[in-house]
């Protein structure tokens, strides 16, 4: 009862600020509550009290002892959701599919599938040396294992 308690809570507060949008939410048999998020614009740290606090004040510690976090996705996190792909048009990724690895700017982004794009170093068609080609990739969301932005410093 808790958990349903717990995620109605949870709508409530994400309809609230609705740039924000659920990545997991985990709450464990001793009531361990996990809530991550992320948003279009990013999250602030105000965001996630905003939610914090929207749970805990509407729950009553005398009926049920919980524990509560809510946090951000990491800068490192895989990307889950095609909003998050939206978010990041024009950042390099790291992407991995069934057989290869990807790694180029991400330029389109639909609910359905993504495209990135990058430079090489080919070989020419006639005679020695290497010319450098754009290419580019369409790639399905449901055939990325794992998706990752690329931080460069």
């Amino acid at each position: 009862m808790l958990k349903e308690k717990v995620k109605e809570l949870l709508k409530q507060a994400l309809e609230e600020n609705p740039s924000l949008f659920l990545i997991d939410f985990k709450m464990s048999s001793d009531h361990k509550i996990k809530v991550t998020l992320d948003g279009d614009n990013g999250v602030t740290l105000k965001d996630c009290m905003a939610v914090s606090r929207t749970i805990e004040h509407n729950l009553d510690r005398e009926e049920e002892d919980f524990s509560l976090e809510v946090e951000s996705t990491g800068a490192t996190t895989p990307l889950v959701l095609p909003r998050q792909y939206k978010k990041n048009i024009g950042r390099i990724l790291e992407v991995r599919v069934q057989d290869s690895n990807f790694e180029g700017k991400l330029t389109v982004a639909t609910e359905d599938s993504i495209t990135l794009e990058w430079k090489a170093r080919e070989p020419k068609p006639v005679g020695k040396g290497k010319v450098t080609v754009q290419k580019k990739q369409e790639i399905a969301i449901s055939d990325i294992q794992e998706a990752k932005v690329v931080l460069k410093f």
